[in-house]
């Protein structure tokens, strides 16, 4: 059987998946594991296959060292990459700028063109080089292929994508709107329609990727037209640890008059914002016992994170005239029945209206929560980036043969 390698390189892990890429979205990967600390003295790989979990507890020096590792305890259990049929390996890479549109099959001079992206995601590209350099060099007989985060949202709309700064400064800094989370955005608004038994291309929907970080889309007949992360992933909805969108003047605030600097004020808003600042924790599960137990700065960063959510809901059913379809997704966004329900309470009069019994059902495949008379169906369906990677790494190859 084919199968898909699919690799995303993080700053100090590797998260990697063995797919079917002919699989539905519901089932499990072939094989998947995740390499973790890289860099530090106590690292941890865990490969899960056939219903097994394996761990190893031992130091990971580098990238190159994780995946070596990785594909020797693969090899002891008879799945390692040179043992399968592996016909691409995939790769998550994070920002494509205005050059990567579609899935790029990678070479030197994609690997140099990615590396110039970095001052847009310098946390995230330099990992994805590193993933990709050291995977091509210990699988260099197959295809390799770059799929962006960013691509999905390539095309969007003047309006939706530029900022309303001086023109000249934004083309010579490559400052607009470029979004995020776009593999997850493409791969579920592509599983609606036939969901709710409309034509892919007379469909308006909006997508809420929730999870630690969260954003959301506007897509119309299968093409984004807007999106709540901009340049960077801070931007748009309250997160875990990202404040979402502020007055940009409060950089300029905390700069002069708090004394901060400018690494201190990314810090601040990148990692000790969102849900984790205003309340101490950034998981919702512990968000939930928090304000079960009524904390009152829990509850408010509850309140804060639903009513930044429904900003964005209601300013996108205005972009889109008409929404056949509102999606949640993600950790959050599929786990949560308080977040769903909360974020569409009171919009009976817009045509919404979920069905509380259909939203208590535990997270379990894709399916319609709202009610049989709601114009707008509300759906969670499970998103699966890797498979996403996987389908689009086996197409592009398959045309290289």
């Amino acid at each position: 059987m084919p199968y898909v390698l699919v690799i995303n390189s993080g700053s100090s892990s590797i998260k990697f998946q063995i797919v079917d890429p002919t699989a539905s979205a519901s089932d499990e990967p072939f094989v998947s594991g995740l390499v973790e600390q890289i860099g530090e003295p106590s690292g941890r790989i865990t490969v899960k296959h056939a219903g097994q979990k394996y761990v190893v507890q031992k130091e990971v020096a580098t990238h190159a060292v994780g995946l070596e590792e990785t594909f020797a305890l693969l090899d002891a259990k008879g799945v390692g990459p040179t043992q399968l049929d592996i016909v691409a390996a995939g790769h998550r890479v994070v920002h494509g700028g205005m050059v990567f549109s579609q899935p790029e099959l990678i070479s030197d001079p994609v690997v140099e063109m990615i590396r110039t992206l970095i001052p847009l995601a310098p946390l995230h590209n330099p990992a994805n080089i590193d993933g990709i350099e050291v995977a091509r060099k210990l699988l260099p007989n197959i295809p390799h292929v770059a799929v962006f985060d960013t691509g999905f949202f390539r095309d969007l709309p003047p309006a939706a994508a530029l900022y309303a700064i001086n023109a000249e400064v934004a083309e010579k800094n490559l400052v607009r709107r470029y979004g995020f989370h776009g593999t997850s955005h493409e791969f579920v608004s592509s599983q609606v329609p036939a969901l709710i038994d409309r034509d892919p291309l007379h469909t308006r929907q909006i997508v809420l990727h929730l999870g630690n970080g969260a954003s959301c889309s506007a897509v119309e007949n299968g093409h984004a037209i807007d999106t709540s992360m901009g340049l960077t992933p801070l931007a748009g909805l309250v997160m875990g640890t990202r404040s979402g969108d502020i007055d940009p003047g409060i950089i300029f605030h905390l700069y002069r008059q708090g004394g901060m600097s400018i690494d201190e004020i990314d810090n601040l808003l990148n990692r000790q914002s969102g849900v984790k600042g205003l309340s101490g924790v950034n998981d919702f599960r512990e968000l939930r016992t928090m304000i079960d137990n009524e904390d009152e700065n829990a509850w408010l960063a509850y309140n804060v994170y639903i009513n930044q959510l429904r900003r964005f809901i209601g300013s996108y059913m205005i972009a889109l005239g008409r929404v056949d379809a509102i999606t949640f997704t993600a950790g959050v966004g599929e786990n949560d029945k308080h977040v769903r329900a909360d974020a569409l309470d009171n919009m009976r009069m817009y045509g919404i209206e979920i069905d509380p019994e259909k939203n208590d059902l535990p997270n379990d495949g894709p399916r319609i929560i709202s009610t049989d008379n709601s114009t707008t169906k509300v759906l969670v369906v499970p998103t699966n980036e890797e498979l996403a990677i996987a389908q689009k790494a086996a197409r592009l190859a398959s045309q290289i043969r």
